[in-house]
Order: C-alpha cells, then sequence, then structure tokens
C-alpha cells in the first residue's frame, strides 16, 4: 500500500460468515464458537486428537476436522454433544429479531 493509498474501515456485524454473505450466517457462527471451544479444551488439558478420542469415544477424525476446521459434517447438536463429552456444560441464550430489510432470523449465545 501507499502512502496515497487510503484504507477503509468497515464496522463488522460480529458475524463474519454473516459479513461475506453465507446463507447459513447464524449456524456457521454457532459452530465455530463451539469448535473454538472444544480446540481451546484439548489445547488447555494438553489433549492430542488420539488421546480425546480415548477419553470422549469421539472419532479422532472428527477431532482433526474440528482443528482443521472443517465443520460442514457436524452439527450443532454434535459439536455439543463433543462438549458434553469433555466434561462441559453448555448453555444456549437465544434472542429473536427482525433482520433489517429482510426476514426474522435467530441469533445464539453459547455459554461454557
Amino acid at each position: 500500500m501507499t502512502k496515497k493509498e487510503k484504507l477503509e474501515i468497515v464496522r463488522g456485524s460480529g458475524n463474519i460468515f454473516r459479513d461475506f454473505g453465507y446463507p447459513n450466517a447464524d449456524i456457521e457462527q454457532l459452530k465455530a464458537i463451539l469448535a473454538a471451544q472444544i480446540i481451546g479444551i484439548l489445547d488447555d488439558r494438553k489433549l492430542s486428537t488420539r488421546k480425546a478420542e480415548k477419553l470422549t469415544g469421539v472419532p479422532h477424525a472428527d477431532f482433526v476436522r474440528i482443528r482443521k476446521p472443517s465443520l460442514k459434517r457436524f452439527t450443532v447438536d454434535r459439536l455439543i454433544s463433543i462438549l458434553n463429552k469433555l466434561d462441559q456444560q453448555v448453555d444456549v441464550k437465544v434472542k429473536v429479531r427482525p433482520r433489517p430489510r429482510q426476514k426474522a432470523k435467530a441469533e445464539a449465545a453459547i455459554q461454557i
């Protein structure tokens, strides 16, 4: 970038998937939050994907996909189930409101 170019700063919505126009942005955001929590727990406990498999019964390949992250094969309830197997309680708070100039949407906040 040269000195003459101006940098434009754009405020995001808080959901990068929505900002980039993903069709299921709220679900993708929720899955990303849950996956980040799983990765954080594995890191905090210094668990390899193989050790996590032995501890939870969740296949090693699933933990590899979560770490990548490649979340297309995962549903929200599957990710919550994995967190439960890692001895985590997941509380979901749902807030529904109209989208600006569009139909209604649902947002979810997760506490772990």
